[in-house]
């Protein structure tokens, strides 16, 4: 295969004064300049770059952002310079660290029957936001679908994020995840949570496959690894990814016991465990007694009913009859009631912390 060499062309008006800039200030070099007389062209490189400067180009002047572990230390400590030519240079940090915005707390629910828009998204699968402010942006949750079975258009790639959750709500899935062995299939009833910048892929869906994605914050990175196949060599099923390990639950080896609500029983996925209490994750399913007004403490507590129905009632609002494909949130310290749950009622509970504080009446 021919070699083949891509490059940047940039304009300019007057070449020498670009070349002291690109060479010293950015740590470019210099690969080729022409006509040696009264050179008009130059080619620099680095940072994964080849530029062409040419005089009375027809190009704008552009932006270049160079990503460094050490931005202090690049340029003197100058994050945005503009070149002779009237390039903007921007330099900012390689590996940014998460940020975690305020939640914006609000009392959200969100009908399946109010025809909420499905979108495409990644890797042609169909998206629907069941929390429409996103809580200031501190948290999205998307009902995803894939009306057509079969090979997932999907790619090695990793989230940066601080707490992702796949729940299965429907059909089933294949994947496979870095450091965790072969590719297994994920059941409907079933969850994995993706700690920070696991590698994965998705392989192969069932026809109708439904799931409820969590991603905290709200906005973040996904990055292709062209480099990782899967599943690669390594096994190692007890690492920790930023401090959280890979969660597989798996309903049928669950158990049962009271919840944090009475009238419920409820399986811990042992995600808050393997978060260390970033997150917890609970299925609630009625048990028949009553049940009460109550408050919690958790900064988020979203909720995703998935089959049955309940009205929800909450302090000065309007009582809510929900059914499957519902979901709500509930602010920390609002009075709330889960009243006449259907005996078939099943609750997805997701809080943030992993750990927090309910009051009953």
């Amino acid at each position: 295969m021919p070699e083949i060499q891509a490059e940047i062309r940039l304009s300019t008006t007057e070449l020498r004064d670009d070349i002291p800039f690109y060479t010293k200030v950015l740590r470019m070099q210099m690969d080729m300049i022409y006509p040696a007389d009264n050179p008009t062209v130059a080619v620099f490189s680095g940072h994964g770059l080849r530029l062409r400067i040419e005089k009375d180009a027809i190009e704008p002047p552009g932006t270049i952002r160079i990503l460094t572990d050490d931005p202090d230390g690049f340029a003197e400590g100058q994050r945005r310079l503009v070149a002779p030519n009237g390039t903007t240079i921007e330099i900012d940090a390689l590996n940014p660290p998460l940020i975690l915005p305020e939640t914006a707390h609000a009392f959200v629910v969100r009908r399946l029957a109010d025809q909420a828009p499905w979108v495409i998204g990644r890797a042609g699968m169909h998206y629907r936001d069941l929390i429409p402010s996103r809580l200031g942006g501190s948290i999205i949750a998307s009902h995803i679908r894939i009306p057509d079975g079969g090979p997932v258009p999907d790619v090695v790639h990793y989230h940066t994020v601080g707490f992702q959750l796949i729940f299965c709500y429907r059909g089933w899935v294949d994947l496979v995840y870095e450091d965790q062995g072969e590719p297994f299939r994920l059941y409907a009833g079933n969850c994995v949570i993706q700690p920070p910048e696991i590698r994965h892929r998705v392989l192969f869906a069932s026809d109708n496959i439904e799931v409820i994605e969590i991603g905290v914050p709200a906005e973040h990175v996904t990055t292709i690894d062209h480099d990782m196949t899967l599943p690669n060599a390594q096994l190692n099923p007890g690492r920790e990814f930023q401090g959280q390990k890979f969660v597989h639950h798996k309903q049928d080896e669950a158990v049962w016991t009271q919840a944090r609500l009475p009238g419920f029983t409820a399986r811990d996925t042992t995600i808050s465990e393997n978060t260390r209490g970033v997150a917890g994750v609970n299925v609630l399913r009625s048990d028949g007694g009553a049940t009460t007004w109550a408050t919690h403490g958790s900064d988020i507590l979203f909720t995703f009913v998935m089959e049955g129905s309940m009205i929800l009632e909450g302090e000065g609002k309007d009582p809510y009859r929900l059914s499957p494909g519902d979901a709500f949130v509930i602010p920390p310290g609002m009075k709330t009631r889960y009243n006449a749950p259907s005996d078939d009622l099943e609750l997805l509970e997701v809080s943030l912390p992993g750990k927090f504080e309910t009051r009953t009446e």
